[in-house]
């Protein structure tokens, strides 16, 4: 088992980092196998006990230093990032630790500005500690869960969107965008694989105002029951981005229903550019699911019967609860990385359609068994 070590973890990427590895564990056992992670997750009060932050490091392999400042007065900043990465590099020389230690960096390190220099300073801190040293440099994150109106221009203008506004935006700007799942699993596969030095994850170049006018697009089109084209991951991630700021308030979506005497019809799924789509049947009492996907759009439709969809953001504690039946089908969409699942509540047979975006692989399932009621 590899002991990690995860700061920042309550941020936008140490977040998603948490959530990998916790995907990695949760493969794993599944299969009966030891997990392969023990993770330690250290917010930002780690840091204000010199104790905690050396028992936290003590016997790591390997620290993804995710944790800084970016939003604060600039002389603050200036300060605040060197003077974290100088207490990690104490904690590990006082543990007596040489963890391999990735750490995010920042394009506006090349910048001569407060939050450039106090970025590029820290990783120099960092790269002495005397262990393996990866430099990742990273543009804009985006990703499920961001917090917006903070540091954060994707997750402002998914809100803006939802809210049916339009911000100010610049026409000549454009914005570097790499989702953090993408990032997270180049700071593990540089654990895994050894890698050292800088590395700067492909980015996504796009013009501000194109970026919203996408995002618009989705709105509009999700809200006519229309899934976008997931022609490329970009598209999925920005999509899944968009699709998690819905919950929990926008489920399950009502379907329009045409009826006449011979019966009803209504429309399950449209667009998507392709994917699967199946049947099941459950018994009275039966739970399916209890798990969570990193990329995969899934849509459950229960078209006979009645059932209880529950939805919990992994890692955390809040269960999402929707009533749904046959008689009036609403479809509920699974946001990447909350765990889910489906109980048959009524007294007869459940018959649910699931939709992906994808073909099933079993040698790559992107499915995480996580039990929804922990």
């Amino acid at each position: 088992m590899k002991r990690i070590v995860i700061t920042g973890a309550k941020g936008l990427i140490g977040w998603h980092a948490h959530a990998r590895l916790h995907a990695a564990n949760c493969a794993a056992m599944f299969k009966g196998e030891p997990a392969p992670f023990e993770i330690v997750a250290l917010d930002h009060t780690a840091f204000r006990d010199d104790a905690t932050l050396q028992a936290a490091v003590r016997s790591a392999e390997a620290v993804l230093h995710f944790a800084g400042v970016n939003r604060a007065p600039d002389d603050q900043v200036e300060v605040a990032n060197p003077a974290i990465a100088s207490q990690l590099a104490d904690a590990c020389n006082t543990a007596g630790v040489t963890p391999h230690i990735v750490y995010a960096n920042s394009t506006h390190a090349a910048n001569d500005t407060p939050y450039g220099r106090s970025k590029r300073i820290a990783g120099e801190v960092l790269s002495q500690v005397g262990g393996s040293y990866t430099d990742m440099v990273l543009p804009h994150i985006f990703g499920e869960c961001a917090r917006p109106r903070y540091n954060n221009v994707t997750a402002t203008f998914i809100e803006a969107v939802i809210a049916g506004k339009t911000p100010d935006i610049n026409p000549e700007g454009s914005v570097s965008l790499l989702h953090a799942g993408r990032a997270v699993q180049t700071a593990l596969d540089a654990v895994l694989q050894g890698t050292v030095g800088t590395i700067k994850p492909d980015a996504r170049t796009i013009a501000v105002s194109e970026l919203f006018g996408l995002l618009q697009q989705f709105h509009a089109y999700y809200q006519s029951n229309i899934y976008p084209d997931f022609g490329d991951a970009f598209t999925v991630s920005l999509f899944n981005s968009y699709r998690a700021a819905l919950y929990p308030r926008e489920f399950p979506r009502t379907l329009k229903l045409n009826s006449d005497k011979r019966g009803t019809l209504f429309e399950a799924v449209k667009g998507g550019g392709g994917g699967q789509t199946f049947l099941s049947t459950s018994k009275p009492g039966v739970t399916r699911g209890n798990h969570f996907h990193l990329n995969k759009v899934e849509r459950f439709l229960v078209v006979q019967g009645e059932a209880v969809i529950r939805i919990r953001k992994v890692l955390s504690d809040e269960v999402w609860e929707y009533r749904v039946s046959g008689d009036t089908p609403a479809p509920v969409d699974m946001p990447t990385l909350h765990t889910h699942s489906i109980e048959n509540i009524g007294g007869t047979e459940l018959l649910t359609l699931f939709w992906t975006n994808d073909l099933f692989d079993p040698t790559n399932s992107d499915t995480f068994a996580d039990e929804v009621l922990v």
